[in-house]
């Protein structure tokens, strides 16, 4: 029994380090998952790899390309947007239902995460990039607590995994915008406490669509045809 629980805990390990590299960027978009190569670097079977590919391609991390094998799903801007579109409508709602259900610690929560956020964006503010991943889970953590108390397991798993595809994205193809994101995250911070869901809906669709757009305008993701 011991050993099973092992065994678990060595291919949960590999799944955890697979897909945090998918997303944050150091297995890069299009690029062919070779399971030779995979075992090597992630000390796991090749049957686990191939059980750990599969479950990603069900999440839309991977694609299986049947004989051909597994490659990172590539990125597109008709995709970005799509994400985009579905973050945004799973956040409102539930940004929406944690204001009306929010007590004293999900308020600590918030401040704390905001507090950890802010310190991350100002040391991005001085061009030092060193700690982007630290900064994007702070971002992650941030708008997680947001929606904590909206009293839907479901629904905080599901946006973790919508924020997950948009978070490859922002590693990918975005870069820190500046004093108007942190503006953003202040001011949804603000509207929580203040529990004004009306001003925070319109803050967030902003802040999503500027992210976006912020990518386009860089230019690094492949137009559809």
């Amino acid at each position: 029994m011991l050993q099973q629980t092992e065994n678990e805990t060595i291919a949960e390990s590999s799944y955890r380090r697979i897909r945090a590299d998918i997303i944050f960027g150091r297995l890069a978009p299009g690029q062919k998952l070779k399971l030779d190569a995979l075992k090597e670097s992630y000390e796991t079977s090749i049957s686990t790899l191939r059980e750990i590919l599969n479950r990603l391609s069900s999440e839309g991390l991977v694609l299986a390309e049947g004989q051909r094998g597994f490659q990172v799903c590539p990125v597109s801007v008709a995709d970005l947007r799509e994400i985009a579109a579905l973050r945004l409508l799973l956040e409102t709602h539930a940004l929406e239902q944690s204001f009306a259900q929010g007590d004293m610690e999900w308020e600590a929560r918030l401040v704390s995460a905001h507090y950890k956020l802010a310190s991350l964006e100002r040391l991005m503010a001085t061009g030092d990039a060193s700690r982007a991943e630290d900064w994007k889970r702070y971002d992650w953590e941030f708008h997680q607590a947001l929606i904590s108390a909206c009293g839907s397991k479901l629904l905080i798993e599901t946006h973790s995994v919508i924020f997950d595809k948009y978070l490859r994205y922002q590693m990918v193809a975005l870069s820190y915008r500046g004093d108007v994101a942190s503006r953003e995250h202040q001011a949804l911070l603000d509207a929580a406490l203040e529990r004004n869901a009306d001003a925070a809906k319109q803050i967030l669709a902003a802040h999503i669509e500027g992210g976006v757009e912020h990518a386009l305008a860089r230019g690094l993701l492949k137009q559809d045809s």
